[in-house]
């Protein structure tokens, strides 16, 4: 690769003991049809020989060296000081993406300037037909999912590029000017739903969402903390609230308590019924500790109150959407509890509610 050349797009990657994912994932890279970028490999303190397999098999790739995990949202951040690309792409280490992957990706930013961020068609690894996000969709209490997940590409009959609401961070671009008027990812997130909460900051300044559905990138989901993990339902739980707290309408909080209860209702519901992730949670080995993780998410997100408010006071200052535009933007593209959870009978339905 041209160092000199290293400069329309920076793509960081975020890693913590993925050692047995970064060849996949770097190899992929390597193999672009695309060649302006560079690869920021953030190391999250990782025990596992990560840096050294990096060092000495892909001396390309800048390598940034922590002490400690510090989580996904603080090792972007940190990932970002270092990059120099006019396009920020964040990328996932368990990944591999087509050889033009970056080259649609890039192709759509160009050709739409009003787009702090464009999204991927990302898909599961085992199964490329299978979709883990075409974009993210979000509830009525702020959880946020990838949309059409579970869904069948071929059975879509999608654009090369459409509208959404927030790109995954999983792979996403992010336009370098977006990120310098409204910050990159809050750090206090650590992991999970920061994505979420930059998406909606980029929303409130303006900035719109497209999606590149010929830029492709199959996802080993949730390698990194398992799936339904009690470490995972912590920062979800907490990290949500903080969202809304954030970012959504003075309507849409004083409606949060009762979303809150409908949405608990709705998984007890689908715990009862083994479907879903409610299945998940009941075929579990740690049921206790992840009601106990679900409980100090909410008990910390309360505790994180006070400082949240005060970034919401300064997120409001700057934004370009009217109340009434931003709430008709997160109903357009809203998802219910149920397509939240999984439950089979409404995935069918989940293109007509995004």
């Amino acid at each position: 690769m041209d160092v000199a050349l290293m400069d329309k797009v920076s793509i960081i990657i975020v890693n913590w003991n993925g050692r047995n994912h970064l060849a996949t994932c770097l190899d992929s890279l390597a193999a672009q049809s695309f060649k302006e970028f560079e690869v920021v490999l953030v190391d999250n303190g990782s025990i596992d020989g990560s840096v050294e397999f990096v060092r000495h098999a892909y001396p390309w790739v800048r390598l940034v060296e922590l002490p400690e995990n510090t989580g996904f949202a603080a090792g972007n951040n940190l990932g970002f000081n270092q990059a120099r690309g006019e396009y920020i792409v964040t990328l996932n280490n368990d990944t591999q993406v087509e050889p033009d992957w970056l080259e649609l990706l890039v192709q759509v930013a160009d050709d739409h300037p009003h787009a702090g961020m464009v999204g991927c068609r990302i898909c599961s690894f085992t199964n490329p037909d299978v979709i883990d996000s075409l974009g993210l969709a979000i509830c009525k209490d702020g959880m946020s999912r990838g949309r059409f997940r579970n869904r069948l590409w071929s059975s879509l009959n999608l654009p090369a590029v459409e509208d959404i609401l927030i790109p995954s961070a999983c792979a996403a671009l992010y336009r370098r000017a977006m990120l310098e008027s409204v910050g990159f990812f809050d750090a206090d997130f650590f992991a999970y739903a920061e994505d979420t909460d930059l998406g909606l900051r980029g929303r409130l300044a303006g900035w719109g969402a497209v999606i590149a559905t010929g830029a492709v990138v199959y996802h080993k989901y949730s390698q990194t903390s398992g799936s339904l993990s009690p470490f995972k339902v912590y920062l979800v739980e907490r990290n949500h609230f903080w969202v809304v707290l954030k970012n959504f309408p003075l309507n849409f909080l004083v409606m949060l308590p009762f979303f809150t209860v409908w949405r608990y209702l709705e998984q007890a519901q689908a715990v009862l019924a083994s479907r879903g992730t409610g299945g998940e949670f009941r075929d579990g080995d740690s049921r206790v500790e992840l009601v106990g993780a679900l409980l100090k998410g909410i008990w910390d997100s309360l505790r994180g109150m006070p400082q949240v408010l005060r970034k919401r006071r300064q997120l409001m200052q700057m934004r370009k959407l009217t109340g009434r535009e931003y709430a008709q933007l997160l109903r357009h593209h809203g998802i219910t509890f149920k397509e939240l959870l999984d439950m089979p009978a409404q995935a069918a339905s989940q293109g007509d509610a995004t």
